[in-house]
């Protein structure tokens, strides 16, 4: 089939000509309607639910929300893990899914299961299903910036910027944090109630029945018709205190005893900005599956449209864009991918010495690129870091294929043979090397497939490597078999070639060696396999890790405070953290940072939780060397603040890291039981473990404990005596505090909240608390204190819950040693100080339950792949014993890589093993075009020692072309700085490490282990 492949190339070049324009055309289409991102998407299947409680405590959320949900959700079909967190006020309920899960699907069973929960749950939560996004959806932050009030300034963002940005492609949500949300607050005069003898419930009952406008229905009258509208409802503040209400005293009004004004919501978090003051922050979440870098460009067009409709002196100031770091990490990419192009184009000029061979072998490279990018398209690809590091990385395995036909009929049309047509001597030379150029090819994409097999992170991350590497391979097999014969027709010239200088070069070194090793056979096997063993006693030295790190640019500190902590404290104490960091640390150019929950409820955090987003000026301003330096110099400023947790991390990383394990860190140890105190106690032990071990950083555990409770426990007996009911009671202490919605009022473009709720001094003094009276409908009134017992204790921060079990959490990061060297000396010292209750369990996650996932799945994968080499092998050439001689290739390829990581002190991450899997690939290819041309020449009538030593010289030039090309085609990742270039390094090394190990056996121990296997067999 492949004879008649290149026959009919030849035959019908303008058609193969044609066609291949054709591809070309449609490739460079499929690249500019590709979506283009920094990564993957890496999230699961995920349907997040927010549910709002307010005034519950965490347990309360617990016991009333989270657990009768809890009871329903379990057992969805596809279910993967449910995962709760119940804090004050607020329920984030996180399912994931299997992948491959339709969102629609899942979204749809979670929705059912909700809508039939939803009545049964206490009066006043509310909430429902978090926007179709990902964990990684938050693609575009900005702060509102100008001389007018937290309040107009939030109205702004919710009623005229988030409605618009909404609008856009792509985008799923804006969430709103900062500021101060606006309500039309109705402050009751407890004493003038209890005068008036008007209870809460009652007030309550009469607002919401005066708030809303309603249908009558249709009058007639002249043939027409009248829609009745009962125009009930109030449109300001000012009507609402004209509603009428009884009393002892007859009707009142409600403005007679209460004051209405406009005022703002209660206030679960804030944001701070630069050490100055309170910001009010918009974040833009972007629809799973979008195309980030189109979104964004987006947004931008409508930030541009709302200009015009912002207050005089107002701006947009965005402080976070993630389309800045998809230009960093697809431009690192993309400038290696050219480099690597153009130093490959100069290695085969300097190798073939021809111009015209060059151009022949080059040809393949954009065409194949093109295929690559036609073939993402149709697969649904986006251009990524990883997906466009694929392709860089396959150039040298792309021009192999081209290299040796072009190779082989460059060399026949060389003998200037003058009685056959140059065309037939085309046809007959790459018809000499079809078998092998398919066989090779096919070997290296089977050799990618395992990376198709990975799960989780990281199979997200690098099966679009193996598949845009897979795409390139099948389109350069496919040229090499059709444009490239066509194109050396057209181009080569059937004239004598002149051997170039760095021909003859390696000829002459080459010849000597070749005769030791043909003639000291015994000394060169022993000497090999002694290398063999050292090289991998040495993997017992190199550490192993799940990824490297990928520097965003951007950092985000994690602080962490007391739980006990008040707002206005913690604003206090963030604004000076800000202050300080930007006298200290001149790199800062901006400070954002977020307190507490968020309006959507996507970041439940406390009020003793912070992320402060710093923002660093380009690196041409920086005075300190590097990111770590500045990291430093942050640490170093910020020792006065004692009894403050702070932990760096970045954008993206925090994410990948909550969504992975719901926390953050390089190990998260989980310990699973029932008793918060237990777990309290539990979580401590194993955090002072974890930060005795060398490499240990960052080591933290929130601690369920320390938040202040005041617990009312109502007197049963004493409420029967006076009266008072414990409904009306709870509404008249959350009325006292947090403010009891009523309704919302739609004025203008905005839609307002009527809370009730008493004066600020309420929730500011304890004892002005404890003394208040709860009026009663006979006109009297009872302190609360005489029906209830009022006491301080101390209580839970949150409940964390895994698939209805509560859990704790220690997260450490990794720091100057391998993560599994420190994950296995963690589970030794835990085992050995940590005993366990009965009932009570531990699980390691983070970064390290990645990396061993990946590793077992590599481990088993890998050989198997291996085995159908071998079957690829003995079909190529019908022979076990040189498949088996071509596979030898494969371990002395492993040394090289091995040797290359432990003195570049590299670990074997997920990267490195990626490059471990081209170098089998690389060393296959290599081993089979010299074997096959062995096989050659012995069918050509050569002897044995002839077919090896003309063989081996004929082939020098071939490997070697091979091995310098592929070696090129990596330096410019090796030696790239920008963002993501820390992925690519690792593999990069290894496969440069490996590629002289391996070249040095298929020229000096491939051709005497022939000799000696096919003597044997004879």
């Amino acid at each position: 089939m492949l004879n008649s492949i290149i026959e009919f190339s030849l035959k019908q070049r303008l058609i193969v000509i044609l066609l291949s324009m054709a591809l070309f055309g449609y490739g460079i289409y499929s690249f500019y309607k590709i979506p283009i991102d920094a990564f993957p998407d890496i999230s699961s299947t995920q349907v997040k639910i927010i549910l709002k409680a307010p005034g519950m405590t965490p347990e309360e959320v617990e016991n009333r929300v989270v657990k009768p949900l809890e009871a329903e959700l379990l057992g969805l079909e596809n279910e993967k893990l449910l995962k709760s967190t119940s804090k004050y006020a607020i329920a984030d309920i996180t399912i994931d899914f299997n992948d491959g899960t339709d969102i629609y699907r899942a979204r749809n069973q979670v929705s059912e299961k909700l809508a039939s929960l939803l009545p049964t749950l206490p009066k006043g939560v509310e909430g429902g299903m978090a926007p179709i996004t990902t964990p990684l959806g938050e693609a575009f932050m900005f702060t509102i910036e100008g001389n007018i009030s937290p309040k107009e300034k939030r109205e702004l963002l919710d009623f005229v910027i988030r409605p618009v940005l909404r609008g856009a492609k792509g985008v799923a949500d804006v969430n709103s944090l900062g500021g101060e949300a606006r309500a039309i607050v109705v402050q009751p005069d407890y004493t003038a109630m209890r005068h008036l003898g008007i209870p809460l419930s009652t007030l309550q009952d009469t607002l919401e029945k005066n708030l809303k406008n309603d249908g009558a229905g249709r009058v007639d009258a002249n043939e027409e018709s009248y829609l009745v509208k009962v125009q009930s409802g109030v449109k300001d503040a000012s009507e609402i205190a004209n509603i009428t209400i009884h009393s002892h005293n007859g009707p009142i009004r409600v403005g007679d005893f209460c004051e209405v004004r406009d005022d703002s919501r209660t206030r679960l978090g804030f944001v701070t900005k630069d050490g100055v003051g309170e910001a009010t922050e918009g974040l833009v979440l972007t629809l799973k599956g979008a195309n980030a870098q189109e979104t964004i460009s987006q947004i931008k067009e409508r930030l541009d449209q709302l200009k015009p409709m912002l207050p005089a002196g107002v701006t947009i100031v965005p402080f976070y864009d993630r389309s800045n770091l998809i230009e960093k990490a697809v431009g690192t990419v993309s400038k290696a991918l050219m480099e690597a192009i153009v130093l490959v184009i100069i290695l085969l000029m300097v190798f073939l010495g021809d111009v015209r061979a060059a151009i022949a072998v080059s040809v393949i490279l954009p065409f194949s690129i093109a295929i690559a990018f036609l073939l993402m398209k149709y697969f649904g690809l986006s251009a990524n870091l990883m997906s466009l590091g694929g392709l860089a990385i396959a150039i040298g395995m792309l021009v192999d294929s081209a290299v040796v036909v072009v190779e082989n009929a460059f060399a026949k049309l060389s003998e200037n043979d003058t009685s056959l047509p140059k065309l037939h001597q085309v046809y007959r030379a790459t018809k000499e090397v079809s078998t092998a150029v398919f066989s090779g090819i096919l070997i290296i994409a089977v050799v990618f497939l395992p990376l198709l097999t990975l799960e989780g992170l990281e199979g997200k991350l690098f099966a679009p490597v193996a598949m845009t590497i897979v795409f390139a391979l099948f389109g350069s097999l496919f040229l090499s078999l059709t444009l490239i014969p066509v194109v050396s027709s057209l181009i080569l010239k059937s004239a004598p070639h002149k051997e170039t200088f760095i021909g003859s070069f390696f000829t002459r070194l080459y010849e000597p060696m070749l005769h030791f090793a043909m003639t000291r056979t015994k000394t060169l096997f022993t000497g090999a396999i002694v290398f063999l063993i050292i090289s991998f006693t040495l993997f017992a030295f190199v550490g192993k890790s799940f990824m490297p790190t990928l520097d965003e640019g951007d950092i985000i500190l994690g602080i962490e405070t007391p739980p006990s902590i008040s707002l206005e404290k913690s604003k206090e104490l963030n604004l000076a953290v800000q202050r300080t960091l930007i006298e200290h640390v001149p790199e800062i150019k901006t400070i954002v940072a977020r307190t507490g929950s968020d309006e959507l409820g996507l970041d439940p955090m406390g009020l003793n939780q912070t992320d402060t987003f710093i923002t660093l000026k380009p690196q041409t301003e920086w005075k300190a060397k590097n990111k770590d330096e500045i990291k430093r110099k942050i640490e170093a400023s910020l020792k006065n603040f004692p009894g403050i947790s702070f932990s760096f991390t970045q954008p993206i990383e925090m994410r990948i890291s909550e969504m992975l394990t719901g926390s953050r860190g390089d190990l998260a140890v989980k310990i699973y039981g029932n008793d918060i105190d237990m777990l309290n106690e539990l979580s401590q032990n194993i955090a002072d473990t974890l930060g005795g071990i060398k490499g240990s950083s960052e080591v933290f555990t929130t601690l369920n404990e320390g938040v202040n409770y005041l617990s009312v426990k109502p007197n049963r007996t004493e409420s029967a005596k006076t009266g008072v009911d414990t409904a009306e009671l709870e509404l008249f202490l959350k009325t006292a505090l947090e403010g009891v919605t009523i309704d919302e009022l739609s004025i203008e473009n905005a839609r307002i909240p009527v809370l009730m709720r008493f004066d600020g001094e309420v929730s500011q003094d304890m004892e002005l608390f404890k003394s208040l009276e709860l009026p009663l409908s006979d006109g009297f009134s009872v302190p609360i204190s005489s029906v209830a017992q009022i006491e301080t204790s101390e209580g839970a921060l949150k409940v964390d819950r895994e698939n209805g079990q509560r859990y704790s959490t220690v997260r450490a990061n990794v720091e100057g040693r391998d993560l599994v060297g420190f994950v296995e000396e963690a589970k030794q010292k835990i085992d050995a100080n940590v005993k366990l209750p009965k009932g009570y369990t531990i699980v390691y996650g983070g970064q390290f339950e990645n990396q061993q996932r990946a590793a077992a799945k590599l481990m088993t994968v890998i050989p198997i792949s291996i085995g159908v080499i071998f079957l690829i092998l003995f079909f190529t050439f019908r022979s076990v014993s040189s498949t088996a001689l071509i596979l030898l290739n494969i371990p002395f390829a492993v040394t090289g890589g091995i040797i290359s990581l432990y003195f570049s002190g590299e670990y074997l991450s997920v990267p490195a093993s990626v490059g471990f899997i081209a170098l089998f690939g690389i060393a296959v290819l290599n081993g089979v075009v010299m074997v096959s041309y062995f096989n050659t020449l012995l069918g050509n009538g050569y002897s044995i020692d002839d077919a090896v030593q003309e063989g081996a010289r004929r082939r020098l030039r071939p490997v070697l072309m091979t091995a310098f090309i592929a070696a090129l085609g990596l330096l410019p990742l090796l030696f790239a700085s920008g963002v993501g270039s820390e992925i690519q390094k690792p593999l990069a090394i290894v496969v440069l490490g490996g590629l002289v190990t391996s070249t040095i056996l298929t020229l000096l121990i491939l051709p005497p282990a022939f000799k000696m296997i096919y003597k044997k067999g004879k």
